[in-house]
């Protein structure tokens, strides 16, 4: 047989579309040809799958090979057609007879010794075989990230010779099954967010606003901002929401790793449903916010996509990088579009935010002038704080009154206020997202205008309150769907079946960066 054909994967945003690799041996002068748009680390692949295939004992064949890579108008590039390639020119040339290659789909690196390296990408490609009913086989450090994918059937493989006798049925490879992790290079890469998801909310010390926030920021998925003179625990409260927010469930986990999978992050198997949190700094450009380059891969928003992204001194992130938030902020993803090709990455990520009132850290400093005070907030624009819906103030805490408190059976105590804990809080959480879910289909945070006058009916009276306070405090429409959404979240969390003043008003009380901006801007 002069002709053979193998299936493998490419790697294209979050898909991992079909390429099939045709393989035909011709007589002529020897040559090797790659078709079908290549990029100039598949054209290196030539050389090494030619010392590959001779230092694992395999004939090369002296002759015309030319690889076909269809479909031929889609860009393919990395080195994980290797295996894929090898496997064609071995059966093309008659060494591995009798076999269904049909059955089988192929990813991965080959060294110039035959060995198996892995590669960026494997739970997309484990995902879209699944789909398709193939085995799949590739590099044994990949196995346990691709068999995370419950449906798919994976096969990994130490080394080209170890593929040859699993097709032959001389040594079968036995089906991947996921393993407990043992690699300090992964336990270190899932250290922060295993830290975060350790703390307990019990640890603040007082601010009970600010921690009701985060209950319902938690319950709802809503975006957060807290706000306040420093040292006064904003950046511990962000870090506290991942204790209180449930673990997600097999779809949404696979669609976050998948993202991680493609930039090359390591996935633990431990812990590979816990929420991201994803800490950028504020020197961070637009680009690794966003994601791009000449070849697009995912920025901070799409690794944050159902998780946290947690930005810090807010203001100091230049005004165009958070205005280019806003779109995904409303629609969940990221379009990014370059001249070869255009990806869509997921970005469905909660944001948390913190920052000072103040260039000097308190608004009640007077080094800073009201004008001075307002140019630094202004460095937020309005349509971007519209987008977030709970506004937090969080003030200096009483020192004395701490020094005082003592610690009570079952937990702490601030005064005479019992302070809960984590445990306690997620367990209002998870309710409250089932009534959600069960209600609507989604959380709080996704319900559109329709749903939120389905969900959310109002009295007269309320309807008056609210526009009445939405005049007042010089509210957007926008801001007027989010207020509305936290109101739905809250009743929720006390088991209401419909929104009432109280909620309104409470959810109102989250809207105090906006009454400081007036006031500002009245001075």
């Amino acid at each position: 047989m002069s002709l053979s054909v193998v299936y493998t994967r490419a790697n294209l945003g979050v898909e991992a579309p079909l390429v099939t690799i045709e393989v035909h041996l011709s007589n002529g002068l020897p040559a090797f040809n790659l078709v079908g748009l290549p990029e100039t680390t598949v054209k290196e692949s030539r050389d090494r799958v030619r010392s590959a295939l001779i230092n694992a004992d395999f004939e090369f064949p002296a002759k015309r090979i030319t690889v076909n890579m269809a479909p031929a108008d889609l860009p393919k590039g990395g080195s994980r057609f290797d295996l894929a390639i090898a496997i064609g020119i071995i059966a093309a040339s008659d060494q591995l007879k009798r076999v269904d290659l049909s059955q089988f789909e192929f990813i991965g690196e080959l060294a110039l010794s035959g060995k198996l390296r892995p590669i960026q990408g494997a739970l997309p490609m484990a995902f879209a075989a699944s789909k398709s009913d193939r085995q799949l086989i590739l590099p044994k450090d990949n196995g346990n990230e691709a068999s995370l994918v419950s449906k798919a059937h994976i096969i990994a493989a130490g080394s080209l010779v170890d593929v040859y006798l699993h097709l032959t049925g001389k040594q079968k490879l036995q089906a991947h099954i996921v393993q407990a992790s043992t690699s300090k290079s992964i336990e270190e890469a899932n250290m922060l967010s295993t830290e975060h998801a350790n703390n307990d909310i019990a640890d603040i010390i007082d601010q009970q606003h600010a921690k009701r926030a985060l209950e319902i920021a938690a319950a709802g998925g809503h975006n957060l901002l807290f706000f306040g003179p420093a040292g006064t625990g904003k950046s511990m409260l962000a870090n506290r929401l991942l204790s209180i927010t449930p673990e997600l469930d097999e779809e949404s986990a696979l669609a976050s790793a998948a993202i991680r999978s493609i930039s090359g992050e390591a996935i633990c198997p431990d812990t590979w449903r816990q929420r991201t949190f994803r800490q950028p700094h504020h020197t961070s450009s637009a680009t690794a916010l966003v994601g791009g380059g000449s070849y697009p891969k995912p920025g901070e928003i799409s690794l944050a996509h159902n998780g946290i992204l947690f930005l810090d001194e807010l203001p100091e992130f230049g005004r165009h990088i958070l205005d280019v938030l806003r779109e995904p902020m409303e629609t969940g993803e990221i379009n990014i579009s370059r001249a070869a090709q255009k990806v869509v990455y997921p970005a469905d990520f909660q944001l948390v935010a913190a920052m000072n009132p103040s260039p000097t850290g308190d608004i009640d400093d007077n080094r800073a002038s009201p004008d001075q005070v307002l140019k630094y907030l202004n460095r937020i624009s309005g349509p971007f704080l519209d987008r977030i819906d709970l506004q937090v103030n969080v003030p200096k805490v009483d020192l004395g009154k701490t020094l005082r408190s003592k610690p009570v059976e079952g937990g702490k105590q601030n005064g005479s206020l019992k302070v809960e804990n984590s445990a306690q809080v997620l367990a209002r959480v998870i309710k409250a997202q089932a009534a959600q879910l069960q209600r609507q289909g989604r959380l709080n945070k996704a319900l559109n205008t329709n749903e939120i006058n389905q969900y959310c009916p109002l009295t007269e009276l309320e309807g008056v309150f609210l526009a009445k306070a939405m005049e007042t405090m010089q509210l957007s429409m926008r801001a007027y769907h989010r207020t509305m959404r936290v109101a739905r979240t809250i009743a929720d969390l006390e088991g209401a079946e419909r929104v009432n003043q109280q909620h309104l008003a409470e959810a109102l009380s989250f809207r105090s960066f906006d009454r400081m901006l007036n006031e500002l801007t009245e001075i």
